[in-house]
């Protein structure tokens, strides 16, 4: 593979450097930006140069890089940070700027027809290639035969190693290490055109069933993928990153493709930086976990399957009558504090309807009475090599009705409470993948094509992963729970910003801090800028010529 030759494409953050160059009256471009959440994601993605470092292990088809990796990257990022999956939208994408913010003045540049105030983009492209004027710094067709190209098994590979192994050179990993596996479903059209795609009975939930033993009316037959994630979160939730993912056949056992990725992790950054493995009961399997614990000390919390030989003796331990069952004290729902800057007399009139709405209401149940077990070290489980700590749930209704259900982990704990706690962080894995469907349209694939189908996939949840990264890393961890349209609509609104650029380096000012560097320019560094301005401003409304010949 040839490299591509150094260049000016990559701009830098140096607003101290850009700033006295413009007061010597020395700047290359100056434009005002609005796009602010793609164009802030670049910058903070580009001071990191991390697209650079993933662009390197990129399993890329091409045998001569002509287009560099780093921009294919950035721009199926740019693409699915819009909810643009058909590449065919690619132009579109270009035109809103965040992704020529990468490039800089000399490699794209904007253009306005002086009849009728039309924008027009004028790229220079990458393998000096082009005889016909160009809006976009590579074609969309570049980036969807690039897409298809890439083999599926390396690029999920790829996803797993490296953008792990660059995550941890950033510090993003917590020092609890917890992380969160688990499956769900990818409906695509009852189309056999779908690569790799099979049909199954789901109910009414789309979960999987039995056709011989659900009635007909409560099950139907849908094409599907499965996909299995395995995401690294933290107890307050401030961040939801994806750092392993396959995309399989629905019908494929998913607990081999877990562990897998676990192996994968480990090897891509070490041991020690995942610490606790929180399951589903699909993953059961104990020599997996004998080797989470023993070779990669990786703790694992999962709860048993009713049928379990371990589940009967440990419901056989709590039937008895020394079983010292801990009682948990009902959950308290904390009084809503009315905001500071209510008025008192609007604080007064909430009162008295939350009073009248309470009366109006009937009663509610009470909550079942929740008591735990405490079970260590059990070593009946003969596949799990390693001794189990069984945390047995009992859950009391009011009419007396009673619930188990049991977690086992293979961690000394201190309080059982504090296990039941743990899991229920994997609830929130269940929210990513509704929030991914529902509004960045994991499952809507745009091409039956396989290796495309995991393009979507991969790429959708890197952008989501790097989006997460970056409110973090911007002390808007509160943002990261929400969905990316919510996102959008949260940043957008921000003022605009206006961008220097010099030489290889750039620099944002807001409007009056813009002014003001104008209003203290030196007499000389004003004129030199003014002559500057007017060649800049000429050609703006230079139209280019058509792209093809007429």
């Amino acid at each position: 593979m040839t490299p591509s030759p150094p260049g000016p494409a990559l701009f830098e953050y140096d607003k101290e450097r850009v700033i006295e160059a413009f007061r010597g009256g020395e700047f290359d471009a100056v434009e005002v930006v609005s796009e602010v959440v793609e164009r802030d994601l670049f910058s903070f993605l580009r001071s990191q140069r991390l697209l650079t470092e993933l662009a390197e292990s990129y399993p890329t088809p091409r045998v001569k890089e002509e287009v560099p990796v780093w921009l294919y990257l950035a721009s199926d990022v740019a693409m699915r940070l819009h909810g643009r999956h058909s590449f065919n939208s690619f132009p579109l994408v270009v035109r809103s700027g965040g992704l020529l913010s990468l490039l800089g003045p000399d490699k794209a540049q904007r253009r306005i027809d002086p009849t009728s105030g039309d924008l027009h983009l004028e790229c220079e492209g990458f393998n000096h290639k082009n005889h016909f004027h160009r809006e976009t710094p590579c074609d969309a067709d570049f980036v969807r035969k690039m897409a298809r190209d890439t083999k599926p098994e390396a690029l999920l590979s790829w996803f797993g190693t490296a953008l792990p192994k660059a995550l941890k050179k950033r510090h993003a990993f917590d020092r609890e290490g917890i992380f969160v596996g688990d499956g769900s479903y990818l409906f695509v059209p009852d189309n056999p055109a779908y690569e790799n795609s099979t049909k199954m009975w789901f109910d009414e939930h789309n979960h999987p069933v039995d056709p011989d033993e659900t009635p007909r009316d409560m099950r139907v037959l849908r094409r599907c993928y499965k996909m299995v994630t395995l995401l690294h979160i933290n107890r307050a939730q401030d961040y939801y990153f994806y750092v392993g993912v396959r995309v399989v056949p629905g019908k494929t056992s998913e607990a081999a493709l877990l562990y897998e990725m676990v192996d994968e992790f480990v090897r891509a950054v070490g041991r020690g930086v995942m610490k606790l493995l929180i399951l589903d009961r699909g993953f059961i399997a104990g020599e997996a976990i004998g080797r989470c614990k023993q070779k990669h000390r990786i703790d694992v919390l999962i709860p048993l399957k009713k049928s379990m030989d371990l589940f009967v003796d440990v419901m056989g331990l709590g039937r008895s009558p020394d079983a010292e069952w801990q009682d948990l004290p009902a959950p308290a729902t904390p009084p809503v504090a009315p905001p500071a800057d209510r008025p008192e007399a609007v604080t007064r009139r909430e009162a008295k309807r939350q009073r009248t709405l309470a009366e109006r209401r009937p009663p509610a149940p009470p909550p079942p009475r929740v008591s735990l077990l405490d079970v260590p070290k059990l070593t009946t489980w003969q596949s799990c090599p390693v001794p189990l700590n069984v945390v047995l749930n009992r859950e009391i209704e009011a009419d007396g009705k009673e619930e188990f259900w049991a977690l086992v982990i293979t961690r000394d704990y201190g309080r059982p409470e504090s296990v039941v706690d743990l899991y229920k962080l994997r609830t929130s894995c269940e929210e990513r993948h509704r929030q991914l469907k529902c509004f960045q349209y994991l499952a809507a694939f745009t091409s039956r094509a396989f290796s495309l189908v995991v393009n979507h996939v991969v790429f959708t949840l890197l952008t989501y992963t790097l989006l997460q990264w970056h409110l973090w890393r911007r002390e808007r961890a509160s943002l990261n729970r929400q969905t990316q349209p919510r996102v959008r609509e949260t940043l957008l609104p921000a003022a605009e910003q206006v961008v220097i650029y010099h030489q290889h380096y750039f620099a944002f000012l807001d409007v009056y801090e813009y002014q003001e560097l104008l209003l203290r320019l030196s007499e000389t560094a004003r004129v030199k800028i003014l002559a500057k301005t007017e060649q800049l401003r000429a050609a703006m409304y230079q139209v280019p010529p058509p792209r093809r010949p007429p």
